[in-house]
């Protein structure tokens, strides 16, 4: 699912190579002529770097100053990579290779292998975890879930940084990383999973550009084969470059100085994976003679967005924030950003939703609004709440569009009726080509109207519609078009993975949604301890956290709302201040720098989630604790429970398993997911209390006004072992 943009679908290709310089600005349009020489491009967030890029490739081949085949474009996504494959295609110069750097280098590993080791390559495994779990358990080290995450993370930074097993511990030292275990059973896990790796004749992905490195460093002849094939080189994100992915660009280019690199220090958020700004920083130093161009001219965002990210950056410190660049807005005036403060994090979710369902009914589309924040497991409550307001969501990292099974389905559908649309009568009485694919897609599932709710069965029917209106969309632009020509358009997008617009309200953390865009952005849970995030220690890592913040604020085209919550949980302290980063930009704020986290409660702005623009504080709050030890409880599913996870438990199993067969059956009938009924640890914790009455269950966390008010008659029937009455509002 990607979100939208307001570019033209499928545009002519220009007739001319001057036509390709058409509608740029006066210094995209010098990115686009500046083809000799080395070229460093400081482009701003929205200020239209991907079309200088490609429309400068594009330019060159037209021109014929540049052959396709010559030119190699990297980035660092297949999103990204996809996106730049369909821009060239467009301008007329489909035959460029645009790749990620894994892509580029994989395909060179697989070529030169067998002339450069002999036989075949071995196995590239996808995921690496469990190899580390197999080297935990040679060292016999006992390392929990996030532990084994964490591990595998430290092994990527130091394959990426190019360290040693040996020179771990000093190296990560030396940049200032928190290692998860003694950085002396670090380098002996790592030591172990490059062992089993060799026994087992298995690669990782950061195997793949580590090897290449190798053979293009030790092999001249391979090095000037490829050196000759690719002879201009232009590198996207280059903030986001490691020094692995810097010495294999510099082994491609070897003596040459045909390279353009684009990049803002200012977005600079992947530096725990190796990545660093020194070389963008550096460019000039290292190419003395380079071209620089500065885009600041934004487009994306309203004059009121980018005030506020200008604000940011101007509190910032280090040396990216000396390179940052002030944006211009090019777009009207917009509305100003909203700030809210909530009690809790279950009222922040909620106040969004209803605030989502109010703009969806104004008119905005559902894909042009997205929930952004800083971890994952902030995902799940957002999803409840737009579940229970009946607003559909696609979740930004899940299975790609062209992958899904309905989609899947879908095109051989379309492409059978292309081949034999003769001979099927759906197509009898349908001739324009819209109206095929409705027909043809009506036999898939797809229907005028969407079906209820917004689980399972509403997301295979947005997938159909997505293409119904690509159908639309592909029929205007290219007249006289047939199924066939909208097959081969598919296949050409799935090639790319440039899937159409899919309608729903994207949720994705902050560092996923880096080269996205939407028109409605929240920015949820911008408080201390969260943004920055609590192990933001150092200097550097704070200022990283300020930079993630830029990306999401910037994301946003002109409704901006940042919220945050005073207390993670129904009942608990109020402890919490918005994040650091708002002082001095939100109305009633003081500007501070280096301000520690843990102080006083900021001023209350215009909320979103409660009538009136005042926010209802709860007066009485005790901490959650563990019905069984007393601890006290800071985890979501723990105080759903009211104990520790590892505490016994005295659930009612029967009780618990009858819950669960009754769930199973409002899914079925809401054609939503299960958790959206109630998740499992709300059924454990009603099953473990066996409420008699109505004020018992309605105390249960995870339960809920709403909730409680359509099924409260069904469970409490339910615990009380009698059947739910048939037809009721469980119904």
């Amino acid at each position: 699912m990607t979100a939208a943009t307001h570019s033209t679908l499928f545009p002519q290709a220009p007739d001319t190579a001057d036509a390709v310089l058409d509608g740029l600005d006066p210094e995209q349009r010098e990115v686009a002529t500046a083809l000799h020489g080395p070229v460093c491009v400081l482009a701003g967030a929205g200020t239209g770097k991907t079309r200088a890029i490609t429309h400068r490739i594009a330019y060159g081949v037209r021109a014929g100053i540049l052959q396709p085949s010559s030119v190699l474009a990297v980035t660092f996504t297949n999103r990204a990579a996809g996106e730049m494959r369909g821009r060239l295609r467009q301008l007329g110069a489909g035959g460029v290779q645009a790749r990620t750097f894994h892509s580029a280098a994989l395909r060179q590993l697989q070529y030169f292998w067998p002339k450069a080791v002999g036989g075949g390559l071995p196995r590239l495994i996808d995921r690496k975890i469990q190899l580390v779990a197999d080297a935990a358990a040679a060292c016999r080290i006992r390392l929990d879930r996030g532990e084994l995450r964490d591990v595998t993370a430290e092994i990527e930074w130091s394959k990426v940084t190019q360290t040693v097993p040996a020179d771990y511990a000093a190296a990560s030292a030396k940049t200032g990383r928190l290692s998860p275990r003694d950085p002396a059973e670090i380098a002996q896990l790592y030591a172990t999973y490059e062992d089993l790796k060799r026994d087992r004749a298995v690669i990782d992905f950061e195997d793949v550009l580590l090897l290449t490195v190798a053979i293009l460093q030790d092999r001249h002849d391979i090095a000037e084969q490829v050196r000759s094939q690719y002879q201009h080189f232009v590198v996207d994100e280059y903030q986001d470059v490691s020094p692995l992915q810097q010495r294999l660009l510099e082994l491609w280019l070897g003596e040459r100085d045909s390279l353009c690199v684009v990049g803002d220090a200012s977005q600079t958020i992947y530096s725990f994976t190796g990545a660093t700004p020194d070389h963008l920083l550096d460019f000039r130093t290292r190419h003395p003679g380079a071209t620089v161009v500065k885009l600041v001219r934004d487009y994306r965002s309203s004059p009121q967005v980018v005030h506020l990210a200008n604000g940011l950056l101007s509190q910032a410190r280090g040396r990216a924030a000396d390179h940052r660049l002030e944006l211009i807005s090019q777009r009207a005036p917009g509305p100003e950003p909203v700030y809210a403060e909530y009690t809790d994090e279950p009222a922040e979710a909620e106040g969004a939703a209803r605030r989502i369902r109010d703009l969806i009914a104004s008119g905005i589309p559902a894909g042009e609004i997205a929930i952004l924040f800083r971890t994952n497991s902030q995902s799940e409550i957002y999803e409840q709440a737009l579940a229970d307001a009946g607003v559909p969501y696609q979740l930004r990292g899940a299975e790609r569009f062209f992958d899904r099974p309905e989609v899947r389905k879908a095109g051989a559908a379309l492409r059978a009726a292309a081949r034999f649309g003769a001979n099927d009568s759906l197509l009898d009485d349908v001739v324009d080509l819209p109206s095929q694919v409705r027909a043809v897609l009506s036999g898939e599932g797809w229907t005028s109207q969407p079906p209820a709710g917004s689980g399972a069965v509403r997301e295979r029917w947005e997938s159909l519609a997505a293409l119904v209106h690509l159908a639309q969309d592909f029929a205007a632009a290219k007249q006289g078009a047939t199924l066939g020509d909208l097959v081969a358009e598919l296949d050409e997008r799935a090639s790319a993975q440039h899937a159409p617009t899919v309608q729903g309200v994207t949720l994705a953390s902050l560092h996923s949604a880096k080269g996205l865009e939407w028109d409605v952005v929240f920015l949820v849970g911008v408080a201390e301890g969260m943004m920055p995030i609590t192990y933001a220690k150092t200097d550097e890592q704070i200022e990283e956290e300020r930079r993630l913040l830029y990306v999401g604020v910037t994301r946003a085209r002109e409704h901006l709302l940042v919220s945050w919550a005073l207390s993670r949980s129904p009942g608990g302290r109020p402890n919490r201040r918005p994040s650091r980063f708002l002082d001095g930009l939100r109305p009633g704020s003081v500007a501070t720098v280096g301000r520690s986290a843990g102080g006083g409660p900021g001023g209350i702005e215009r909320g979103i989630g409660s009538s009136g623009g005042t926010v209802v504080r709860r007066t009485s709050r005790t901490p959650a604790r563990c019905r069984v030890c007393g601890r006290t409880l800071t985890d979501a599913g723990e105080m759903k429970l009211m104990r520790c996870e590892d505490c016994p438990s005295d659930m009612d199993e029967g009780l618990y398993e009858r819950l669960r067969e009754w769930r199973a059956v409002q899914a079925q009938r809401s054609g939503q997911p299960a958790f959206c009924v109630f998740t499992d640890k709300t059924l454990m914790a009603i099953a473990e209390a066996a409420p008699d009455d109505e004020g018992e269950l309605a105390r249960i966390p995870g339960v809920g006004v709403r909730k409680f008010n359509r099924f409260g008659a069904d469970v409490l029937a339910i615990c009380a072992g009698q059947e739910p009455a048939e037809g009721g509002e469980g119904d």
